[in-house]
């Protein structure tokens, strides 16, 4: 029996060529799902081993990504929970040009149970989101108010980590030169929590948005993984 890096060289290899399999047997897939669901539904590829550019098939045009497109937020955080990921199914989310969209997320895994993935189904339920109130108040009922998060989905993971870091400095509700050590620490725990720094290059991106040096980041990224 083998052993040493060339066994373990040879193991991730064949995880791999697993892994590939699956994805090379899904990626027909996304045509036949929008083929049956029609011109509202987008059907996605996700490869967490390329989080930069993790969009490798796609059909339809919900989100107006393309391949070789970015992960969204929700992609960023299953990332983060590696193995541990659970599928996200039936959530609501807003783009940035106001489109609800009703999507489920579903993990990738090989026979080893990791987690390597993502098939994601988008449909875009703005026109029927609008009938409801429409009818609601045709009947007499007051719709309740739509609450969904508004999601950045685009070709570029820089655009979906700044909505990141700008969010949860809006949730601290004070600019970075105001928070005490204590609060920047916890700033960079829950931006490392969020699968923000497994992205290349996050540390210098998140460095430029808060206005502070790379190697400052990099300090303070390293505190809150040894403290």
């Amino acid at each position: 029996m083998a052993h040493g890096p060339a066994a373990a060289a040879g193991g991730g290899a064949t995880a791999r060529a697993e892994q590939d399999a699956i994805i090379a047997a899904l990626t027909p897939v996304v045509d036949g799902i929008v083929a049956t669901l029609g011109p509202f539904c987008e059907v996605v590829i996700h490869d967490f081993r390329r989080p930069e550019r993790s969009v490798i098939a796609l059909a339809g045009a919900v989100t107006g990504r393309g391949v070789g497109g970015s992960m969204s937020e929700i992609g960023v955080k299953l990332l983060a929970a590696g193995d541990e990921a659970a599928d996200e199914l039936n959530y609501l989310t807003r783009t940035r040009d106001g489109k609800l969209v009703k999507s489920s997320t579903m993990v990738l895994r090989d026979s080893a149970g990791t987690a390597f993935g993502a098939l994601c189904v988008n449909l875009d339920v703005t026109a029927v989101s609008q009938a409801h109130t429409l009818l609601g108040g045709l009947a007499g009922v007051t719709a309740v108010p739509e609450t969904a998060p508004t999601t950045t989905f685009g070709d570029d993971i820089t655009a979906v980590l700044d909505s990141i870091v700008d969010a949860r400095q809006l949730r601290q509700n004070k600019p970075w030169p105001h928070l005490t050590r204590a609060e920047r620490l916890d700033l960079f725990r829950d931006l490392d929590r969020q699968g923000v720094f497994a992205v290349r290059g996050a540390v210098q991106q998140v460095a430029a948005r808060l206005g502070i040096s790379r190697a400052s980041a990099y300090t303070y990224l390293s505190a809150t993984r040894t403290g």
